[in-house]
């Protein structure tokens, strides 16, 4: 990949605000349910969560599993359980798995249960906060596992702007918190990540860059996808000629008969996010592969 790339960083006010109200309401809180996208477990992760839940259950549920890679979600939710975290793979928008998380709080939340018991303290209910970055897929595993819209959904980053309490059934309590970033990406290998699955606002993302660094991992690490996607052997192929080529086969042609590149961006990240390139993941625990640190 190229050096001196664009530096990102996206920190908006509200994200000031919503880490602010997760810190008062996390001593009411039995249990956090932290959402990731299973493409990018550990870069999708906020280490300021890790911080404000240190004493507290922990669940993470890898969303969008249908979407990575099957054997790197295999291998992450043995590194998370090694962790400490009970972890399970699902899909929020399909419902796979949400049905088991009922379970998993029961079992989070044991030794709560039975203490509660021991002191005659009955129908007590557990209080979860869900949290994760943006357009992780909070609100939409919220509705699949309560089953009903009980918030608001949407495929930008942002949706949720403040905290809702929601009831499953009797035992459960749910906070759902507004997904939130952290101020500043050390490794911007992170950030680029979180821009390919579309957490980070688009409108400060030059399109065509972003689509290159993403074309260098899918070259190395999944160049059948190009293959099966677009008809292109990518071996001997820039990144930039990749483009120019995605953009011949989907006709985005200028004046001139000239390939239009942004446009070929546009149409590979999008097709990336929707999973249309197959089942990808960008990273692995403590691997590199082809020249890339994949965590």
């Amino acid at each position: 990949m190229s050096e001196n790339k664009t530096t990102i960083n996206w920190f908006p006010g509200h994200m000031t605000k919503a880490k602010r109200m997760m810190e008062e309401n996390i001593k009411l809180i039995d249990l956090v349910i932290e959402l990731v996208d299973a493409r990018v477990p550990l870069s999708s992760r906020n280490p300021d969560i890790d911080k404000m839940a240190a004493n507290k259950y922990r669940i993470v549920l890898l969303n969008k599993s249908d979407m990575a890679d099957p054997r790197a979600t295999s291998e992450w939710i043995s590194y998370f359980e090694k962790q400490g975290c009970i972890t399970a793979e699902i899909n929020s928008k399909t419902g796979a798995g949400v049905k088991n998380i009922q379970s998993l709080v029961q079992a989070a939340c044991k030794e709560k249960i039975e203490k509660n018991l021991k002191r005659g303290i009955k129908n007590r209910p557990i209080r979860a906060m869900i949290v994760g970055i943006p357009n992780v897929g909070k609100s939409t595993f919220i509705n699949a596992f309560v089953g009903k819209a009980a918030t608001k959904t949407g495929n930008k980053p942002g949706v949720t702007k403040g905290k809702q309490w929601i009831a499953k059934g009797k035992d459960l309590q749910l906070l759902d918190t507004p997904g939130i970033l952290w101020p500043k990406f050390e490794d911007q290998e992170v950030g680029r990540r979180l821009a390919f699955i579309g957490s980070i606002n688009d409108e400060i993302i030059y399109t065509d860059e972003l689509a290159c660094d993403l074309l260098e991992y899918l070259k190395k690490l999944y160049p059948d996808s190009l293959k099966d996607r677009y008809g292109i052997d990518s071996f001997d192929l820039t990144p930039v000629e990749i483009l120019k080529e995605i953009a011949l086969v989907r006709k985005a042609i200028l004046k001139g008969k000239e390939p239009d590149i942004n446009k070929a961006a546009g149409i590979l990240i999008d097709d990336f996010r929707s999973g249309k390139l197959g089942r990808i993941s960008l990273e692995r625990p403590n691997k590199k592969l082809g020249g890339i640190n994949l965590a």
